[in-house]
């Protein structure tokens, strides 16, 4: 077996080039099997010369410190590590790779926005811009980079070829303050002599409508305009600057109409697929740019990987209408946009109309409000023409063609194009009920549709909204799922931006200002909490302690604010509050009217934070503070057990949700109390047949209490319902994401009237942890897994299961079999780490690197 590492990783960057790290922390992983490093040898090749940092020992791999003096904007790095697992040799040279620095300072930009120059009506939907630029190379090219993004979005060509691959480009980030741009490696789009370069353009996220209640428009600005700067090297060393300037030309594009919820409107006829080529007269309607100004201090490189398209996916059936139209099924509901091949007569309007589900055989468009969905493409009748819409995505498993030429549409004609930021998938489980795969499948559908550069809500209607409280109960599932570490650190740090002086985090980051009057910026529990949290989270899964202090201050402000509205007391019990959302008792017109008060929502999460803010000043060496939020949540538990906890160890609220959260959040101080909370949660899921009765809160909590309490078999009981509401009712009604509400779908096949009913909404999916940690049985005890716990804990029928994760330092696996009374099972641990092995009817033992058998008695398979 070779030993060589494999090639090393830059933070949390998708690859190396154009970071904006200038020392960023370097990552490897060894081979499965491996013994645990014993030392390492980091090898840096920069300005062609190679420094060796000799042999450091220890064990440390992961996110390890820059060895050498940092970069400047444009250098380029090729660094290779070798280690030692014993004595004698090191391990070969892993395979060297590349890290190349953006640019990191200010004044490395000479590139202003330019933009369209006739005048708009701002009220309206603009007619987007392309805009150009020729140049003329003089000598040969070594290498060249595009760095660019926009006031609104952009896709790049050179000389008639497309830049990239990336989609919704530069992304959504609080614009004022950050706004990122993206470095490309253009070097074979350029030739010596003649060369064009250009970008389209469109509103996005920067100007166009926002949000639910008819949105809003130009929250950012009103301009259109791109920010672009091409560097090239030549062969002797000398560089060629091309930067948008006023210089530039501007053209009105086939795009007639763009939005991301409205759709796109795209005349073929008005296209010159040679626009952005070098020798276009300027007589073709190009005239100059507007140039804009924008502070080069607020330009930043990304922390992860951007939009793409992930899969494509044809249709499971085309249906023909007597009208003509054609009804579309892709099996799948997704987050995308349909490319199609079309030939017809110039002018012929083909338009496409996407629904999540249908409402009587036709789409059902009313939960999408006022998100039209809606391209049109108008063929230019010059031959086959392959298109898709470029500024836009909707989420859909159905979708309606008119006006297509011909009373046949070939299935290989439409392809449903699935976008997602383009996150390295690092979860897997799967068991011997398919239909709870299939549940886990939704959830992982579920996560791709709305990791859309921000975390959303839901991708369909007209919100697609950061909201913060649905993060927070997802991100455990999420990070196992996928290294997201990247995208959330960034969605994270607007969340900082976006945080009040007093503390205060707005409900959805982003911020749109004049939003939606009943989420007014104010403090909301469980949502505002998603700033001590999920960065713990985060830390846990990542080992990334850097990332834990530079939310630290977010977190702690929070809980600051919570702390002076509770006063003295320590009882938040003031104040607007969506409480357990979604609660299936709530009323389809008030989702945050559920069985749980709200203020011993608000409580529980007080204590929570406070607990997990003093871990994390403890992580940081900050004795004072972790000891004064340690203090801090155990007064808040003490009020909340004086105010909410009855004499004889019912709750206030007797409800699901109220004694999940004081047993999940360590809430209740003595076994006994613990003891009659577990019992009264389990008797309420059982007189209430085994169907949920619990929100946005409650739900991903449910089955750990359950399960810490010794009811580990009402908790398989609760998984496995299929009677509404439940996880799996979803499943039998043909889901394939999760719902916002249970039942979104009712039994009899109708609606939920409600006007907020979304059927791709990944919060109600967090159980997907409890699946990961409990029926898949790995959980890790230290940051970045480093130590692991195997515990399987079968149940529900369950007779086999296999759950994989690539953690930092390599593949954990655990795959368990139940035949008759025995268990067995092979464990898998990372280089680097080491694992216990808890199965049932034996004692736990001590695992190091590789891969492991067991074989147990399962005769305590559903004890606590």
């Amino acid at each position: 077996m070779s030993l060589q590492p494999a090639p090393v990783s830059f933070e949390h960057h998708p690859d190396g080039l154009g970071t904006g790290v200038a020392a960023p922390r370097l990552t490897w992983t060894l081979p499965a099997g491996t013994r645990t490093q014993l030392g390492y040898e980091l090898e840096l090749g920069r300005a062609g010369r190679r420094h060796r940092t000799g042999r450091v020992d220890g064990p440390d791999q992961v996110l390890v410190p820059w060895p050498g003096p940092p970069l400047t904007s444009r250098e380029r790095v090729t660094v290779r590590v070798r280690v030692w697992t014993g004595p004698g040799e090191p391990s070969p040279w892993s395979e060297p790779r590349t890290v190349e620095a953006g640019l990191l300072e200010p004044s490395d930009w000479t590139a202003v926005p330019v933009g369209a120059s006739w005048p708009e009506d701002p009220a309206t939907d603009r007619r987007p811009a392309r805009v150009r630029r020729d140049f003329t190379l003089g000598r040969p090219i070594a290498h060249a980079r595009l760095h660019v993004t926009a006031h609104g979005l952009y896709e790049a060509e050179i000389n008639g070829t497309r830049v990239g691959d990336d989609a919704l480009s530069p992304g959504w980030t609080v614009y004022g303050e950050r706004l990122r741009y993206v470095t490309y490696d253009v070097t074979g789009h350029l030739v010596q002599g003649p060369n064009t370069v250009g970008a389209w353009l469109g509103d996005g996220w920067y100007r166009g409508r926002i949000g639910f209640d008819g949105g809003t428009r130009n929250i950012y600005g009103t301009d259109q305009s791109l920010i672009a700067q091409l560097e090239v090297t030549h062969d002797d060393g000398s560089t060629t600057v091309v930067a948008t300037d006023a210089d530039w030309q501007a053209a009105p594009g086939p795009i007639l109409t763009s939005g991301l919820y409205e759709g796109e409107v795209f005349d073929a006829r008005l296209d010159d697929p040679r626009w952005s080529t070098p020798g276009r007269p300027a007589e073709t309607g190009w005239s100059p740019v507007t140039v804009g100004v924008r502070d080069p201090r607020t330009l930043v490189a990304p922390h992860g990987p951007p939009v793409r398209c992930t899969q494509g996916a044809g249709p499971v059936s085309v249906t023909r209408r007597e009208d003509g139209r054609f009804l579309l099924d892709f099996g799948q509901n997704l987050v995308g946009r349909l490319r199609i091949t079309v030939d017809g007569p110039a002018g012929t309007a083909v338009t496409l109309r996407h629904a999540e589900v249908l409402d009587h055989g036709e789409l059902a468009t009313r939960p999408l409000r006022e998100a039209h969905a809606t391209d049109t493409y108008i063929l230019s009748g010059d031959g086959p023409r392959t298109w898709q819409p470029r500024f836009t995505l909707h989420g859909f498993r159905y979708a309606e063609i008119t006006g297509w030429p011909g009373d046949t549409l070939p299935a290989d004609a439409v392809t449903a194009l699935v976008h997602h930021t383009d996150m390295r998938r690092t979860g897997w489980f799967e068991c011997s009920d398919p239909l709870i795969n299939r549940l886990h499948e939704n959830v992982v559908w579920s996560m791709r549709g709305n990791f859309v550069d921000i975390p959303t809500d839901c991708p369909a209607r007209d919100e697609r909204l950061g909201w913060t409280g649905d993060l927070q109960v997802f991100a455990p599932t999420a990070a196992f799922l996928y290294d997201c570490a990247g995208m959330l650190d960034s969605w994270l740090t607007d969340v900082g931006i976006e945080q009040l002086p007093d503390g205060t985090i707005p409900w959805y980051v982003p911020v749109i200002p004049g939003g939606p009057v009943w989420t007014p910026v104010q403090p909301g529990a469980a949502w505002g909490d998603v700033a001590a949290l999920t960065p713990w989270v985060l830390y846990r899964r990542t080992g990334d302690l850097e990332l834990l202090r530079r939310h630290f201050r977010t977190g702690r402000a929070w809980v600051d604010q919570v702390e002076r509205l509770a006063g003295p007391g320590r009882l938040w019990d003031t104040g607007f509050q969506l409480g357990d959302w979604l609660d299936p008792a709530a009323p389809p017109e008030d989702p945050g009217d559920g069985r749980t008060d709200r203020y011993l929502v608000a409580t529980a999460y007080f204590a929570h934070s406070a607990r997990h803010l003093s871990w994390s000043a403890r992580e940081l060496g900050d004795t004072a503070a972790a000891h004064h939020y340690g203090a801090l949540a155990e007064e808040i538990a003490a009020a909340f057990r004086g105010r909410y906890v009855l004499g004889d160890g019912r709750l206030t609220s007797d409800s699901p949700t109220a004694y999940c959260l004081a047993i999940a959040f360590g809430l209740l101080n003595t076994p006994d109390l613990c003891r009659l909370a577990g019992d009264r949660l389990a008797e309420l899921v059982v007189e209430n047949g085994a169907r949920i009765a619990t929100g946005f809160v409650g739900t991903p909590l449910i089955c750990d209490a359950l399960t810490e309490t010794g009811h580990l078999d009402v908790a398989y009981r609760l998984l496995t319902q299929t009677e509404c509401p439940s996880w799996l009712y979803t499943v039998t009604q043909g889901a394939t994401t999760i719902w916002e509400r249970w039942d979104s779908l009712r039994p009899d096949g109708t609606l939920n009237p409600g006007g907020m009913t979304s059927f791709n909404h990944y919060a109600l999916g967090a159980v997907a942890d409890w699946l990961h940690r409990t029926v898949g049985g790995i959980t890790p005890t230290a940051p970045g897994y480093r130590t692991l716990t195997y515990r399987p804990r079968p149940g529900g029928g369950i007779t086999w299961a296999d759950t994989r994760h690539e953690t930092p330092y390599g593949t954990a696996a655990l795959s368990w079999r139940l035949e008759g009374d025995t268990m067995t099972a092979r464990v898998t641990v990372p280089s680097g780490c080491h694992g216990s092995v808890e199965l049932p009817g034996r004692a736990p033992l001590s695992v190091g690197p590789g891969e492991h058998a067991f074989a147990a008695g399962a005769d305590e398979r559903d004890a606590a």
